[in-house]
């Protein structure tokens, strides 16, 4: 993403989505932390988990944490270090949609799989790599995927568990 300053899709997310209401709240795919920090600082009753595969994402994420004042609330962490029992209130993402649809479609199933029953995800993705077609295969798995808003060729998509 960008590296000297907030990635546009990320600011998109954090300025269109309303903030945040739960509890428990994940950071899928962190990178640096700028989610999880913002999330723990609007919301300060709540556990944050920032979630990464890159070890040096990881390392600057605990840092940008602690340098913010909200590291006791941020457990970054490896995705096989959240246990199996912890679910989320929240999902927040600006996922890594160059990843591949393979890896990007089983990232998503396996953390939104942890969202509890009236758990919300907030997901933005560029329109121009792919975005519809994401909230389409979001509906296809039972969710319910809805475009919140569009910003500056970025979709921000509201998920949650589909009607039973």
């Amino acid at each position: 993403f960008s590296a000297d300053r907030l990635d546009p899709g990320t600011a998109v997310l954090l300025r269109a989505a309303p903030p945040p209401s739960g509890d428990r709240i994940l950071d899928l795919g962190c990178g640096y932390g700028p989610i999880a920090c913002v999330q723990a600082t609007r919301r300060r009753e709540a556990q944050v988990w920032a979630v990464d595969v890159n070890p040096r994402a990881r390392d600057l994420a605990a840092a940008n944490a602690e340098a913010c004042g909200v590291g006791a609330r941020v457990h970054v962490a490896e995705p096989g270090e959240v246990g199996e029992q912890v679910t989320f209130d929240e999902i927040w993402s600006n996922p890594p949609i160059r990843v591949g649809k393979v890896a990007l479609h089983e990232m998503l199933t396996t953390w939104l799989s942890r969202l509890d029953t009236d758990g919300t995800a907030w997901l933005v993705v560029a329109k121009n790599l792919g975005s519809d077609s994401l909230q389409r295969w979001l509906a296809e798995q039972g969710y319910d995927a809805h475009r919140f808003t569009s910003q500056g060729g970025y979709r921000v998509l509201r998920v949650r568990h589909g009607s039973s």
